[in-house]
């Protein structure tokens, strides 16, 4: 195992572990996105371009998107009154 790929994997497992034990919950969309990024150099390093590529487009944009997404819906609806 190269040094690089060690590197990789110890900064995997910590960006990990900073997705859960964020506590604000558009920290920890940001900190899965940084979690995507830091896989798609993994899978690099390991010499899988395609999922690669799929990991960045669905582990670093899509997931968070759709998450941050649905915070700001749940922020939205959470400030209309509920009808008398």
């Amino acid at each position: 195992m190269t040094a690089l790929l060690a590197a990789l994997l110890l900064l995997a497992a910590a960006s990990g572990l900073a997705v859960v034990l964020a506590r604000d919950p558009r920290r920890q969309v940001f900190a899965l996105a940084g979690n995507g990024l830091v896989l798609t150099l993994v899978f690099l390093v390991l010499q899988a371009p395609d999922v690669a590529l799929s990991e960045l487009a669905v582990g670093s944009a899509a997931t968070p998107l759709l998450f941050l997404a649905a915070l700001a819906a749940v922020r939205i609806n959470g400030k209309r009154k509920p009808p008398a």
